[in-house]
């Protein structure tokens, strides 16, 4: 992944300016988010449920052909889920009591999406399709688990920060495609679909703290794009 947004980088700064043009929006999306869990038999990490999140901020297009631009901005997205798994009493031995434990983790992320956009030409007058595809790098900058910034672990007791069990850094990849409609000589109405799919295992917890073994925690959201630019 980190060469492809290289890649990109290296593609627009080697394009020439005459054709380049940047253009600025604001964009809402409201999504349906989940944490993809696994992990060995003994502990068996599931994903146990969806939460509705909510993402929006700035976007940037930079333009290096008429029909090609280069796609970043700021966003401030929430993403989490409901995850389940099992326990043991004797903190983890395998031969105590088994305790079904399930949580809810929601996690605000500053992101910026790093994608290019690939535009049709006028499918109807003034509007145009786009496909989007790419990724983004994400830093997390609140969490919450049981809508608490504190977790008290039902096993062992120990009460910790909720941001303790998310690891600093997250990257998705990014697939996306919609619509954008010209209202005027620069103000575009745009709307689509977007998927964002957790690359980085998040689990800053379960394996360090806990010593559980190959517990994979993944972030994925579906989402409604909505947007101007001006």
């Amino acid at each position: 992944m980190k060469k492809v947004f290289l890649a990109l980088l290296a593609l627009v700064a080697t394009t020439g300016t005459a054709s380049a043009q940047v253009e600025i929006g604001l964009k809402v999306s409201p999504t349906i988010t989940s944490l993809r869990a696994e992990s060995t038999s003994k502990n068996n990490f599931v994903s146990d449920g969806s939460q509705i999140g909510f993402s929006g901020g700035l976007v940037v297009d930079y333009f290096f052909g008429e029909n090609y631009a280069f796609s970043t901005g700021l966003e401030l997205a929430g993403k989490g889920g409901t995850i389940r798994y099992t326990d043991y009493q004797n903190n983890g031995g395998g031969n105590g009591n088994p305790v079904p434990v399930s949580m809810k983790i929601s996690t605000q992320y500053l992101q910026v999406p790093l994608s290019v956009k690939l535009f049709t030409n006028e499918i109807a007058p003034a509007t145009r399709l786009y496909f989007q595809v790419g990724g983004s790098l994400n830093v997390p900058i609140g969490t919450r688990i049981d809508g608490s910034k504190f977790y008290k672990d039902p096993v062992t007791g120990t009460e910790n920060k909720a941001s303790d069990y998310i690891y600093f850094f997250d990257a998705d990849a990014l697939v996306a495609a919609g619509a954008e409609y010209t209202l005027g000589k620069s103000t575009k109405l745009f709307a689509g679909l977007g998927y964002h799919r957790g690359l980085v295992d998040i689990d800053h917890y379960f394996e360090r703290k806990r010593e559980f073994s190959d517990v994979t925690i993944k972030n994925s959201s579906f989402g409604l794009d909505l947007g101007i630019k001006f």
